[in-house]
């Protein structure tokens, strides 16, 4: 139940309910009065460290927050704070420790597993004013930056020194580097040049406790544990992020790229394998089915191949004869492979449209159905074709749509499963259609999850593909950076008797749903 909309000690317009009236409320009521009590205390103390205006608890404010991109799960955090310096994290940490809060650090919200949904009887901490490059080193080829900062505006900062910030997800334009760094994230380029964790240097975070902690180096290695690499794809559960020193590299001189159609999803799965087995890296390697591309063309006119069952797009880098001999190599093995059609951008501009037509999938894809589920797997490349086969015998089981966009050079898949909210029946069609592609991405040897997190979404898939062993010690690394469990609690990592419980359920073919969040 929500706290009313206005606590009383922080507007003072309504004075406290006496006791003598307490006496006289409903077991329900006295629950709300606690609540707004709790509220009171919480938003009163956090009001004495940041400005006027910097927290929020109305409903109308706080609203905003209350799921990420995705948006099944909906839950309104009991405050929501918005520091503007690293001393205000600090002190809200301290504050929310010595209370007992939970801690939900918050950036853009375009992430797409649940990660920054808030705790109802928690603080929502939103980075959104750390937003400045602090610098950008040209001959060291790095920058500092705020966690705040958009992804792509880290590269428009980088570009009138010829540098750029290589990982490129499909929401750079509105993504932020804090974000990116929570759930790891990657992109149409990340086969070449990596993730997020291969491109950042060095973090600084502050811990529960409000200690302030430095991971990395700008030097080429640092002493001791790697713990940089742990704090990357924690989903905001070890520390909360205040500053990040990322990598630069040189724009390549020129990039173009190769257009493959195939007749059969299962040649252009083979592709792909094929052109890594040849020894060739492609600057980026994507797949996307007929379905996807049917939806995308009339909202981008990338110029896709409409009667193909499945393209590959392929891009080389570097300088003229690089570029070259590398997209020669590549229609070779894409020739062999069974390619119906090949076709090689002529120039940037249609560089720039092919790839449009990729990072638009998910808009296009919600041109054409009310609601959409991405979710996001990864297998090993030679499984790719024979997984579009599998899901194709999944749409008739469960009676749904879907589309099919791969960063096929790593495997990294993003079915797109078409519903209608308005429909419970279908949503609960679509989540059990997402939990058997999850099932399907273990049982060829792959993950439940490539760069948009667990969070919520996946926590119980989690108990699909980790021994109860692994889990323990997964607890035991949170509890070393945040011993109270309030940074983010109940994502990424599911509990011992959450998967007992699942294990029971599946067996009978049904699910653990998060009871406690309203869907829709």
């Amino acid at each position: 139940m929500n706290a009313p909309e206005t606590p009383a000690v922080i507007a003072g317009s309504t004075p406290p309910v006496s006791t003598a009236e307490a006496d006289e409320l409903t077991h329900a009521d006295i629950t709300v009065v606690a609540s707004a009590a709790r509220q009171n205390e919480v938003a009163q103390r956090l009001r004495a460290i940041v400005p006027e205006g910097a927290v929020l608890w109305r409903e109308e404010e706080t609203r905003p927050y209350e799921c990420d991109g995705l948006s099944a799960f909906r839950q309104l955090p009991m405050v929501v704070v918005l520091p503007e310096t690293e001393q205000q994290v600090i002190q809200i940490l301290k504050t929310c420790h010595e209370l007992d809060v939970p801690v939900v650090a918050r950036g853009a919200g375009t992430g797409l597993s649940g990660g920054a949904t808030p705790h109802g009887s928690g603080v929502v901490l939103s980075l959104a004013k750390f937003n400045r490059i602090l610098s950008v080193e040209s001959h060291a080829r790095i920058a500092r930056v705020q966690p705040g900062v958009r992804n792509l505006a880290i590269s428009d900062a980088a570009a009138p020194y010829g540098l750029y910030y290589a990982p490129d997800p499909s929401s750079q334009i509105a993504c932020t580097i804090g974000g990116n760094i929570a759930e790891n994230s990657g992109g149409v380029h990340c086969l070449k040049y990596g993730l997020t964790v291969h491109n950042v240097l060095r973090v600084r975070a502050i811990t529960i406790e409000g200690d302030v902690i430095e991971l990395g180096s700008e030097a080429l290695d640092t002493p001791g544990l790697d713990l940089l690499a742990a704090i990357i794809g924690s989903e905001g559960m070890l520390a909360v992020v205040t500053e990040v020193t990322v990598k630069l590299l040189p724009k390549p001189p020129l990039a173009r790229v190769v257009m493959a159609s195939f007749d059969d999803v299962l040649k252009a799965g083979n592709a792909v394998a094929s052109i890594i087995a040849a020894g060739i890296i492609p600057a980026g390697l994507e797949m996307m089915d007929k379905k996807t591309t049917a939806a995308v063309e009339p909202f981008v006119k990338a110029g896709y191949d409409l009667d193909a069952k499945a393209i590959l797009l392929a891009e080389s880098d570097g300088n003229e004869q690089e570029v070259a001999d590398e997209i020669a190599a590549m229609e070779k093995v894409l020739r062999e492979a069974g390619a119906t059609a090949i076709s090689v951008s002529a120039n940037e501009e249609q560089r720039l449209r092919f790839w449009s037509g990729r990072k638009n999938a998910f808009p296009a894809a919600g041109r054409i159905s009310p609601d959409y589920y991405c979710m996001d797997g990864t297998i090993p490349r030679k499984n790719l074709g024979p997984m579009l086969v599998d899901i194709a015998g999944m749409e008739e089981k469960y009676q749904l749509r879907c589309l099919n966009v791969f960063h096929a050079g790593d495997g990294n898949m993003h079915p797109l499963i078409l519903f209608d909210a308005n429909d419970p029946a279908e949503w609960e069609r679509a989540e059990e259609f997402g939990a058997e592609i999850l099932e399907t991405c273990v049982a060829y040897g792959g993950t439940v999850t490539g760069e948009h997190g667990v969070g919520i979404e996946k926590i119980n898939s989690m108990c699909v593909q980790f021994s109860e062993a692994e889990r323990k010690a997964f607890f035991a690394l949170k509890a070393a950076f945040d011993a109270p469990g309030l940074l983010n609690p109940g994502k990424n990592i599911p509990t011992l008797s959450r998967c007992a419980e699942f294990g029971k359920m599946h067996i009978h073919h049904g699910k653990l749903p998060f009871a406690d969040l309203p869907r829709f």
